[in-house]
């Protein structure tokens, strides 16, 4: 038995994945930042840890690369709430777009600002990871430093 299905609506199906494209990549986007958050709170722990034991220049070392790590968690921080709010904006952009074809209204003003506002968030998303991947390269930089200026003792 073969059903009709309204052009319209297929037409609203069409639009409504573009936004859920943009939900699944920001999905996987997520999971790489939330990851890089737990090493950046792990890799904390860790420096926190050792500046007990520490005394002198090895102390002060630790208490630099723990700021750049505090700094690095607030980035991050920024970045997932950043990408969650362009997934929820996503979300209601789809909610949107089915609202405006079956009500008949015209939420046009509403998709587009939706639409806009998800990309916003999404690139202020991508801008704090990569801030927070430099930021990591400078403590790299501090460590490499250190360790070229003190080499191991044999």
């Amino acid at each position: 038995m073969d059903m009709p299905v309204s052009e319209s609506l297929l037409r609203t199906i069409q639009l409504s994945i573009t936004p859920v494209i943009l939900i699944t990549g920001l999905g996987s986007l997520l999971l790489t930042m939330t990851n890089r958050m737990g090493r950046v709170v792990d890799r904390t722990r860790i420096l926190a840890g050792q500046a007990h034991a520490a005394g002198g220049t090895e102390r002060r070392h630790i208490e630099d690369q723990l700021r750049i790590m505090y700094r690095r968690s607030k980035i991050v921080q920024l970045a997932v709430t950043l990408g969650a709010a362009s997934m929820f904006s996503s979300g209601l952009l789809v909610i949107a777009i089915f609202s405006n074809a079956i009500l008949g209204a015209n939420f046009s003003a509403v998709i587009l600002t939706l639409f806009v506002t998800s990309i916003l968030l999404l690139l202020g998303a991508l801008a704090a990871f990569l801030r927070d991947i430099y930021l990591a390269l400078n403590a790299l930089e501090l460590e490499v430093s250190r360790a070229l200026d003190h080499p191991a003792v044999k």
